[in-house]
Formats: structure tokens, sequence, C-alpha cells
């Protein structure tokens, strides 16, 4: 008997317990909301009103990718109901850092010893990377970018929407862009911001272009003044008029000079320091000074943009993108940061991610108002953690950062997610099915609720019962027509999968 026959019979259209991964798990986006969720999702979540923090430790397969997913959704349906009526909740998702790590690691020629390079990356590295993450979501929606993730609402009207913000908001989403957008593109798209939020140039800006474009006007009078009223202005006449005329284009020089060799000089000298400081962008200096050329001169006060490795000017551009998205209707942000163990620099070693996630335990950061980091670690971290001196937990403050130190499951809450699944997959017009169906009679709800609880995680758990159904149906014909798993089955699967999860927890086998 194949496994579809099996399912068939008991009106279930696919396979429940296939799936591995959230992301790709079909079945988990048809359960309803509350079927897969883990107890502690609440605390997690926490307050939409006052965004705060949440450190979550959890096994591989134990949901953390489920709760970013969840995370997502609830947040999506909080605007949709709160559109008009009440503030809403920006997403950042912080959960991609193939490309940050990347060039953070060419921009330090980090590429032969990895580790060593990720030991130099700091929280400001983190902070710039959140910042990028959230201008470039913020820019594609203001631009209508088509690679825009939809996050951003700006309603149906959104040029009006952002032409509408106050001209200091404008000013600073401007800048924000002209520092964190893509870099790729970013000095294109600072010109195509400008134009749409109609951001006008200050006046020095504009006395200097209009000085340095029209300034060859009044030598070109007084040569004029010169050759054609010679004779009537007399020597002394003539010979002032010629003074004049040095004078007006020597100033003109002066003007030119400064506009572009001492102005084309600071902004080389600005380019530089943000490309030598913000390494996770790696973007050249050309395109810096081509956006900053663009900015208002006050908004290009050194003292305004992140050309040390000092946090302040980071934190005070967080206050401008806070300010930018309560105009526009967001009251606060979550930034959830997962899949640290992915990227490719990392490749899952614990001394790596912790090299970038430590930066991150920092309470001043993770305290921000007005931004609730939600930091979904493996576990691996956990037991790094513990090893960490008085010094660094008093900086990290985790009792105020609603620590979750494993997510843990019961056998109980791992056979209602079974339920839950198997529901989800049955034919519209059937009858439900509950796991305990599937097995023989002298097979108990208990039994197995105790099978589950050995499993641990909901990834292990599909994988226990997927492997009973198999296991079930190599061993048996169409004809016998055997719809029912006996004991003695559940009783070696679950021997063997126990045995699995055990040596994958003393890190002897992949998986």
């Amino acid at each position: 008997m194949n496994v579809a026959r099996f399912f068939e019979h008991w009106s279930v259209t696919e396979n429940p317990f296939r799936a591995e991964e959230a992301r790709h798990d079909a079945v988990f986006h048809r359960l309803p909301e509350g079927a897969a969720m883990h107890p502690d999702f609440e605390k997690i979540l926490g307050e939409f009103d006052a965004p705060s923090a949440s450190i979550v430790f959890g096994e591989k397969g134990a949901g953390k990718t489920a709760i970013r997913m969840q995370l997502a959704s609830r947040i999506a349906r909080h605007n949709e109901l709160a559109r008009g009526v009440e503030p809403r909740v920006l997403l950042v998702a912080y959960d991609d850092l193939n490309p940050i790590l990347d060039r953070f690691v060419s921009s330090v020629d980090g590429w032969d010893d990895p580790l060593g390079a990720l030991k130099r990356f700091r929280l400001v590295d983190h902070m710039d990377g959140v910042l990028h993450t959230a201008v470039i979501d913020l820019v594609d929606s203001a631009l209508g970018d088509r690679r825009a993730t939809g996050v951003v609402d700006l309603g149906d009207r959104p040029l009006r929407t952002l032409r509408a913000l106050p001209q200091r908001a404008r000013r600073d989403l401007l800048l924000l862009q002209a520092i964190y957008d893509r870099p790729d593109s970013a000095h294109e798209r600072t010109a195509q911001l400008k134009k749409r939020l109609r951001v006008k140039r200050d006046t020095p800006t504009m006395a200097w272009a209009a000085a340095s474009w029209l300034g060859w006007l009044i030598p070109a009078l007084l040569l004029a003044v010169f050759f054609w009223k010679r004779a009537e202005l007399g020597e002394w006449g003539a010979g002032a008029a010629l003074i004049a005329f040095y004078a007006a284009t020597a100033l003109w020089a002066l003007v030119l000079l400064k506009r572009f060799a001492w102005d084309g000089f600071v902004f080389g000298r600005l380019s530089k320091k943000l490309g030598k400081q913000l390494r996770t962008l790696n973007r050249t200096p050309a395109s810096f000074g081509a956006s900053l050329r663009l900015l208002h001169s006050a908004d290009r006060d050194p003292g305004a943009l992140p050309l040390t490795g000092a946090d302040d000017q980071r934190y005070a551009m967080f206050v401008r993108l806070q300010k930018i998205l309560e105009d526009l209707g967001y009251r606060g942000v979550v930034v959830v940061v997962d899949r640290v163990d992915e990227p490719t620099v990392i490749s899952g070693d614990t001394d790596r991610m912790k090299a970038i996630v430590w930066p991150m335990l920092n309470n001043k950061f993770l305290q921000m108002t007005g931004f609730g980091f939600k930091l979904l670690l493996p576990v691996e971290l956990r037991h790094a953690l513990f090893r960490e001196s008085t010094k660094f937990f008093q900086e990290a403050r985790l009792d105020k950062q609603n620590l979750i130190e494993r997510l843990t499951w019961t056998g109980s809450m791992l056979y209602d997610l079974c339920n839950a699944r198997l529901l989800a997959c049955r034919r519209g017009e059937a009858d439900g099915v509950s796991l305990v169906d599937l097995f023989e009679a002298d097979v108990t709800r208990q039994d197995l609720v105790d099978a589950l609880d050995q499993m641990h995680q909901p990834r292990d758990a599909f994988k226990l019962v997927y492997q009973c159904i198999q296991e079930h149906c190599s061993n048996v014909t169409d004809e016998q027509e055997a719809w029912r798993i006996p004991r003695l089955v559940l009783e070696t699967v679950r021997k063997q999968q126990s045995d699995r999860v055990q040596q994958l927890y003393r890190g002897i086998r992949p998986g």
C-alpha cells in the first residue's frame, strides 16, 4: 500500500506530516489562527501599543520560523483592522543576513579568516543593518518600486501622503535614503525621491549654485563697458572698469573653486568616511557623494552623519525613522531577527553566530522606545550565553528582555498540533479524523501523547507520525485493507525516532 492510498481512505487530501520547514509548508498556512501557536507566543508578541524586546532560544524544528510568520500574520491583521482608526505597526524582517554579512566581510577583507572578521562586527553595524532594511522598505513604497514588499502602507494615494508630510519629515526621509538605501542604486533614487517629496534646496545652496552659473555675467558686463565705453570713460574710468573686471573674474573663480573643488573635496572626504563606517552596505564613496550633494546643507553636517564608530548618530537616525513613521500612521516597529545560523559565512558555527548576535544583546539598543526586537535564536547560543561573565549580563539586562530560555512542546501540545494538521487536510465534505483514529484500538491517546512527548518539537513529531504511516504502508498490501497502524509499528518507530533525537542533541548526527 502506498501512503497516498492510506490518506485517501481517511479522506485526507495530502500528507499533513511531510513538510519540515514552515516557510515551505502549505498546510501551516491553512491552519486556523492559534492551532499551531506556541503557548509563549503572546509573551513574544507583546503589546502593539508599546513594542518590547523578546529573546527566544529554540532547537532546530522547534518553531522559530513559524513564530516569525505568525508575528507577520498577526501584525498584518492588526494593521488591516487599525487602518484609519488607530496607529499601525511596521514589521522589519531582519532575517536575511546573507547579503549584509557578505558585504561586511568584503569590506574588512576577511574572507581568509571569517571568524576573525565577524569578531569585528559591532552593535553599530547591526544598527546600520536594521536601518538599511527598514529604509529600503520605506523608500520602495515611496517610489512605487516593483520590489516593494508592501509592509509600508502609504494608502490609496501615496504621492499625496508623502507630500503631506511636514517639511522636516521629508528632509529626514531623504537623509535616511541618502545614507541607507540600496547600495546599487541609492544615488539615482535620491534624485527620484527628492523630486517626489518636493524637498526644496536651502537658500545658501541655491545662492552658491546661482553664483557659480551666473557669476560670469558681471565680468562680461564690465568687459563690455571697457571696450564699448572706453572713449567716454577716459583713461581713469577705463582703468577702473578693467580693475573691476579682474576683481569680478577673480571673485567668480573663487566661487567656482569653492563649489567644484572645495565642495568636491568635502563631499569626497565625507563619502569616504561613510563608506568606511557603513560596513554592512559596502557602498562606493562616489555613490554617497552623489546623494549627499542633493541634501539640505544642514543635513550634511558631520555631527548628524554616522562618520565614526559612535552610536549617538545611529540612535538619532532611529529617532528620525520613528518620527517619519508616526507621521505615516505607525506607532511602533517590530524588528524580527531570525535564521542567524543560515548565512554562508556562518554555516551553523556557534562561535560565528555568537560573534554576530552578542553585540545586539545591549539593553539600550533593545529597549529603544517604539522598537520591539524579537530575537529568535538557535539553542546553541543559549548554552554559550550561560558561560558569559557577570559584566556581560549587566550590560544585556536579559531580565528585561522577555527571555524564553527554550521553546518547549509537550506531548499534548504536539498531539493537538498533529490533529489540527489532519483536519486542515481533510476533504471538505468528509467527517473529521483524529490522530488516534489512524492507529489500532489498543493504541490509546495517551500512548501517542507519550510518544510525541519524546520528540520535544513539531518537526520531530511530524517525522514520528510520518515514519509510522510509511512503515505501516510498506508492510501491508492494498488487498489487506489494513487502514490502522498497529502498536508494534508505533513502538518500533518511537524507539528509532527517540534515539535519533538524542543523537541529534548530542551532535553525533545531522538531523
